[in-house]
């Protein structure tokens, strides 16, 4: 298969995914509920923590980690769609076209990117009166990286979802199992370096601990850190390993 078929069908995959965004967009609204919920509750807390790095404001150590939150959460569960379609029958419907296999996790994936884009954009523009500063440029590279990490986990999520095939519980069980320890150990909530010494040592091999931390630094406008190129490189792997997994295994599936 072509590479321009391969862009066709994946472009076809990602409209088809994007469209009952399109026709109710207020559900934007509806998931960036939990996190607004964690910024008004948690905010206050930390505010006079004293391992929370010296910042402009407190907002500008805490929006970034409830940004790859954002992430975590609504990727890692897109895969209950599929699982969905699956029940329905519109997954077998779509598998025996002649279109890509990896087109249809590529562009599953990338369906992803808009959403999280424009709730992030919402998210940052609403906590500018509460005291975030806003450095342009290292807020789009931030983005960016927030964007890799969902292409990445979203894969996987689809990746999970068709290899349970329809048992659900073993897919939330998964899913909850494996994210909430990548949440709670990446500091996003509390500083790490508060923590026990097995906590502190899980952290450090804990990816997305280098993705927050990335985020942090990138949302302040520093870029010259070598933190920063850690994190890039592991939202780029998150997003090449989500990739891979996730047409290794649609291809598996259709045999």
């Amino acid at each position: 298969m072509s590479a321009m078929t391969a862009a066709r069908d994946t472009r076809v995959v990602l409209w088809r995914e994007l469209l009952p965004t399109l026709h109710e967009p207020w559900g934007l609204f509806f998931t960036m509920i939990q996190p607004v919920i964690f910024l008004s509750l948690f905010g206050p807390l930390i505010a006079d923590v004293p391992t929370v790095p010296g910042e402009d404001s407190v907002w500008q150590w805490f929006v970034p980690g409830i940004l790859v939150m954002l992430v975590l959460f609504s990727t890692s569960m897109t895969g209950f769609g599929m699982l969905m379609e699956m029940q329905t029958g519109s997954h077998e419907r779509l598998m025996v076209t002649p279109m890509s296999r990896s087109a249809q996790i590529v562009g599953r994936s990338l369906s992803q990117v808009a959403p999280l884009f424009a709730q992030a954009v919402i998210i940052v523009l609403v906590m500018i009166p509460f005291g975030f500063n806003l450095y342009p440029i290292g807020a789009l590279a931030g983005l960016v990286l927030l964007c890799l990490l969902g292409v990445g986990l979203g894969a996987l999520s689809f990746a999970l979802a068709l290899v349970v095939r329809g048992q659900d519980w073993i897919f939330w069980t998964v899913q909850q199992t494996v994210v909430f320890p990548l949440t709670v150990l990446s500091g996003v909530f509390l500083p790490v370096e508060g923590g026990p010494g097995w906590m502190q040592a899980a952290a450090k091999v804990n990816p997305v601990t280098h993705i927050v931390e990335a985020e942090r630094l990138l949302f302040s406008g520093e870029f010259g850190d070598t933190a920063v190129l850690i994190g890039s490189l592991a939202a780029l792997g998150f997003a090449a390993l989500g990739l891979w997994i996730g047409t290794s295994v649609i291809r598996k599936a259709a045999d």
